[in-house]
C-alpha cells in the first residue's frame, strides 16, 4: 500500500480532546497503518511551556514581549523540520492558532501568523477545530477535575467559550483545509473515525509529491 503521512493540526480550546485525539490519532490504522507493535512517532504541541523552568510556564502559545523572537525562530524551527520530513505523518496538538488567540485575548497583541501557513499548506497539513457546545463544558470540566494536576484552570467556564469564539474566527480565516469537529459527547474512537474518512475524502492520507 503507499506510504501513509498525514499530517493533521488539532486546535480548540482546553476540554475538547485534543490530546485524546492526538494519540488516538497516532494509533489509528487508517491513519498510521495497522500496527503490531508500538513504536515512536512524532507527536508535537506548541503547549509544551518550554520556555520557562518551571511547572504551566510560558512557552510557544503564551510566550511573553521579550521571548517573542524566541517562539518565532522556534516556529522556523519546527516548519523547516516538517520541510525536511515531509514523509513522514506529524500529529501536532495546538499550534499557530492557539499562539494568536491567546495573545490577541490576554497580552493585546495581534500577530499574523500566514506565513506559517504558506509554508504549511503545500506539505499537506489539515486543520481539525475541536469545538463543543456551551452546555457540554460542564460535563467535561466534571470528568477532567478526577485528573488535572492545576484544576484551578477550571473554575472558570466562560474563558473557555470566549476562547472558542476566538479560535472560531481565526479557524474561518485559516488557508489550510479544515475540519469542525464537534466533540459534545461524542466518543474518541468515534471522533477519530470521523478524521480518517475526511482525510480519505481529501486524499491527504498520502504525499503527493
Amino acid at each position: 500500500m503507499p506510504k501513509l503521512t498525514p499530517k493533521i493540526i488539532l486546535e480548540g480550546t482546553r476540554l475538547t480532546h485534543k490530546t485524546d485525539l492526538a494519540f488516538a490519532l497516532n494509533e489509528h490504522p487508517r491513519i498510521v497503518g495497522p500496527r503490531k507493535y508500538r513504536y515512536h512517532s512524532p507527536l508535537v504541541s506548541a503547549e509544551w511551556c518550554a520556555f520557562t523552568n518551571f511547572p504551566w510556564g510560558r512557552g510557544l502559545i503564551n510566550f511573553d514581549l521579550t521571548e517573542e523572537q524566541q517562539a518565532m525562530e522556534t516556529y522556523h524551527t519546527w516548519l523547516r523540520l516538517f520541510e525536511l520530513q515531509r514523509y513522514y505523518s506529524w500529529i501536532v496538538d495546538r499550534f499557530h492558532i492557539s499562539t494568536m488567540m491567546h495573545q490577541r485575548k490576554y497580552c493585546g497583541r495581534n500577530y499574523d501568523l500566514g506565513w506559517i501557513e504558506e509554508r504549511l499548506l503545500p506539505l499537506g497539513f489539515h486543520l481539525v477545530f475541536c469545538h463543543r457546545s456551551p452546555d457540554s463544558f460542564e460535563q467535561a470540566r466534571r470528568k477532567r477535575m478526577k485528573v488535572s494536576g492545576n484544576p484551578k484552570q477550571y473554575d472558570d467556564l466562560s474563558v473557555f467559550l470566549e476562547e472558542q469564539e476566538i479560535l472560531r474566527e481565526l479557524v474561518d480565516r485559516s488557508l489550510l483545509p479544515k475540519l469542525y469537529l464537534d466533540v459534545s459527547g461524542n466518543a474518541i474512537q468515534g471522533l477519530s473515525d470521523s478524521i480518517a474518512d475526511w482525510l480519505e475524502t481529501t486524499g491527504r492520507l498520502y504525499s503527493r509529491s
